[in-house]
């Protein structure tokens, strides 16, 4: 089969031919029709994550994937044909959704596609969606409240944005003036603040006290820590947890993307109902994943998709 792959670190990601995987007990076999790129990918190529997690060469990239039910392995109660969606999570760096087919374990990070979610919605949606949900979760922002989303305009804070503005919240979402702003004040945003510019400046002036809330998406998380009030909450993506804030009187939470089953029917449920925009910028080929992988190292608003079939 045809996938995406790199052979050592720093390398180019390349299409080659690799062996078909075959599902195992508990295991099923996705062909895959969408996916997309994440920081994730970019972490592997550049061996960011090297020293966290064991990885074997080849390395095929990819984390969320759509598409249907190939085969499946003993004990497993789907079926050929079913449509699923999910993201890849196995504790070896190695197998990766951008490829015709991925092997995936049946208990945790899949879930049934239901009707009206498009496929290539559904293949942008996993990693990013979890991530957002865990964030915003652990903020329970309420209605009154400010919550400020670091890193608005990428996959995670664009969901996060939507996320938090259904709770009722303001939310203030960082962006540079122009096609960034727009991008989130469509998405639910009340106020925008320019990052590249005085941003502490910024927030004072639109909630003096500091926000209620902050999502720690993107930057330097004690810049960020400062922005909240006392007594308020910080969640981080980037690995900045209560360890760290120990002199801070506000709650700080690391979060991870737990892709399980609820919270990948959540999201889909929520994209169904036109509660929550996939916020697809740019969409790709197989063959032109490099390219993919350029616009997104140049910083792109929203997801980037991946059509493999």
């Amino acid at each position: 089969m045809r996938a995406v792959t790199i052979d050592e670190f720093g390398a180019a990601p390349t299409v080659t031919e690799v062996t078909k995987p075959v599902p195992g007990p508990g295991e099923i076999l996705v062909k895959v029709s969408h996916s997309s790129l994440n920081g994730f990918d970019g972490a592997v190529i550049y061996g960011f994550l090297k020293d966290a997690l064991e990885h074997k060469f080849p390395v095929t990239l990819g984390k969320d994937f759509a598409g249907t039910v190939e085969a499946v392995g003993e004990g497993v109660g789907r079926t050929a044909g079913d449509r699923v969606f999910g993201v890849v999570m196995k504790p070896v760096v190695q197998d990766g959704a951008l490829a015709e087919y991925v092997v995936v374990g049946e208990g945790y990070g899949i879930a049934a596609a239901p009707e009206g979610l498009e496929p290539a919605h559904a293949g942008a949606l996993g990693l990013a969606g979890s991530a957002a949900v865990g964030v915003i979760d652990a903020l329970a922002p309420q209605q009154g409240e400010t919550v400020l989303v670091i890193g608005a305009t990428g996959g995670v804070g664009a969901y996060a944005v939507q996320l938090a503005a259904k709770t009722g919240a303001t939310v203030i979402a960082t962006a540079k003036p122009g096609a960034e702003t727009e991008f989130v004040k469509g998405l639910g945003a009340t106020h925008v603040v320019d990052h590249t510019g005085d941003l502490a400046a910024q927030i004072r002036a639109l909630s003096p006290g500091g926000v209620h809330a902050a999502a720690h998406l993107a930057g330097d998380p004690v810049a960020a820590a400062a922005l909240v009030a006392a007594g308020g909450r910080l969640a981080s993506t980037l690995g900045f947890g209560p360890e760290a804030a120990t002199e801070l009187d506000i709650t700080v939470t690391s979060v991870m993307a737990n892709p399980d089953p609820a919270t990948l029917e959540r999201l889909a449920d929520a994209v169904v109902s036109g509660a929550l925009t996939v916020p697809i910028a740019q969409t790709f080929g197989l063959d032109a994943v490099g390219q993919g992988f350029a616009a997104f190292g140049a910083g792109t608003v929203g997801k980037i998709a991946v059509t493999v079939a």
